[in-house]
């Protein structure tokens, strides 16, 4: 878990200099645009193979689990950082149809819309089977679905409402601020969430030990 929340430092830092409207150099913005996705589907796949760790496929915290965590996290990372860089540089030409109208990412979208929506989806779905067939709790579904509620609300100021915030506003603020806002209050739930279930050992049916900590 230590491993997601300083991706998403990461990727709060980059949202700075990306959506929050700071003064830079349109090349230099390109190149924090490049670390804000990679970092946002890294820290995602992070959130997910921390759901996955939980039903004890390998032991927790051990050297080889953090490594294959850390490991694949850092290629995507690279590789949607490089796909990012290479469209807005045109380093190589590949993606230069993406600049021209109607300006369809194809690779873009995939990597930053598609395979973090189904990394979050699957996080949750796991968590929920992990909390009620595993643990054979419920209270921290409460956590676990405020959570979902909140990143919810975030994305409809994203992809909904803040073109009527934009307008409302004559250019000003966007849905980005809430967006943000509301993504770290589910960041939040999802540490709530995760330390009730892990600050003891509760009693695992599927292996007979114990459930504990994430990496």
């Amino acid at each position: 878990m230590q491993l997601f929340l300083a991706g998403f430092a990461l990727v709060s830092l980059c949202e700075i200099f990306t959506v929050g409207g700071f003064p830079l150099n349109p090349k230099v913005r390109i190149a924090f645009t490049g670390i804000h996705l990679g970092a946002i589907v890294a820290t995602l796949w992070i959130l997910l193979l921390n759901a996955i760790v939980g039903f004890q496929l390998l032991d927790d915290g051990t050297p080889l689990s953090l490594g294959l965590i850390a490991a694949s996290a850092a290629a995507l990372f690279i590789g949607t950082g490089y796909v990012t860089l290479d469209t807005g540089y045109s380093w190589t030409g590949y993606w230069d149809s993406c600049l021209e109208p109607p300006n369809r990412a194809y690779a873009l979208y995939t990597l930053y819309q598609l395979a973090p929506l189904i990394f979050v989806v699957l996080f949750f779905v796991l968590e929920a089977i992990l909390v009620l067939r595993v643990l054979g709790e419920f209270n921290p579904m409460i956590y676990l679905g405020a959570a979902g509620l909140l990143f919810a609300i975030g994305q409809i100021f994203q992809y909904v409402v803040s073109t009527h915030i934009c307008q409302g506003t004559d250019g000003k603020i966007n849905g980005a601020l809430f967006e943000t806002l509301f993504t770290l209050l589910s960041v939040v739930m999802i540490w709530v969430f995760w330390s009730s279930i892990t600050e003891e050992d509760w009693p695992a049916a599927s292996t007979g030990g114990p459930i504990s900590t994430y990496p």
